[in-house]
């Protein structure tokens, strides 16, 4: 008798190219597109918008003084 095994999440696409996920690569559907993402993470061009407003951060900092 065979046991059928249901899948802990459901197959997304691939982040990188569309392809349906792998279970091993999850959410990726391969070693290269993980990789891909890795390599943006590292190079930096993935990132979170900052905005230089001086006086909130200064502000902020004066909290912390007292």
């Amino acid at each position: 008798m065979t046991a059928k095994v249901e899948p802990l999440r459901k197959p997304r696409p691939c982040p990188e190219c569309g392809q349906p996920s792998a279970r091993e690569h999850y959410p990726f559907c391969s070693d290269r597109c993980r990789n891909v993402d890795l390599a943006r993470w590292l190079n930096g061009s993935y990132s979170i918008p900052v905005s230089e407003d001086e006086e909130k951060a200064d502000g902020f900092e004066r909290d912390f003084e007292r």
